[in-house]
């Protein structure tokens, strides 16, 4: 009796110390940070990787000087003068005391405009960051990756065919 109670104390003291949410994922790391003015709100926004580089993940953070609890926003990120992306700010998942994106991946290269719209105590204000330069994506081209990808597939269907045509021969 003393053997499978300890051995069941010792599994649940396990799960419970390696499940805790800290241990799940590595923390948000701030390479680079640039400063946005909305109206009353100063902002930070802060980049996981720099540069920024196109179809490459990366965290975003945007934290007010005075936190987020008393605030909504949304972001509006724009290329080239068109609206790419507009969606209400949202907490980090791994880094709850700011608003941010998680892996989000520039789809494009070239210059892009974040614009924040804030509504907090001190009323609605709107601030942008100009000018990001988003560099072309790393590594060779996305269809020449897909291709490269697709070999071992093409090489496994040939050897089903070739099995199938081998057993099916001598039955």
């Amino acid at each position: 009796m003393r053997k499978p109670l300890l051995a069941l104390l010792g599994t649940a003291a396990l799960l419970l110390g390696l499940a805790s949410p800290s241990l799940a994922f590595e923390p948000v790391n701030v390479v680079h940070t640039e400063k946005v003015q909305a109206g009353p709100y100063n902002l930070t926004v802060g980049f996981s990787t720099w540069p920024v580089k196109a179809m490459q993940s990366l965290d975003f953070t945007f934290a007010p000087e005075d936190g987020i609890a008393d605030k909504k926003g949304t972001l509006t990120m724009l290329h080239g003068g068109e609206e790419m992306e507009d969606a209400p700010l949202a907490r980090h998942p791994r880094k709850r005391e700011v608003w941010g994106l998680d892996i989000h991946a520039m789809p494009e290269q070239g210059t892009w405009t974040l614009k924040f719209d804030i509504d907090g105590p001190s009323g609605p204000a709107t601030g942008e960051l100009k000018n990001l330069q988003v560099m072309e994506q790393p590594g060779p081209p996305m269809g020449l990756s897909w291709a490269i990808s697709t070999i071992p597939l093409f090489g496994l269907i040939a050897l089903i065919v070739i099995a199938w045509r081998r057993t099916r021969a001598a039955v």
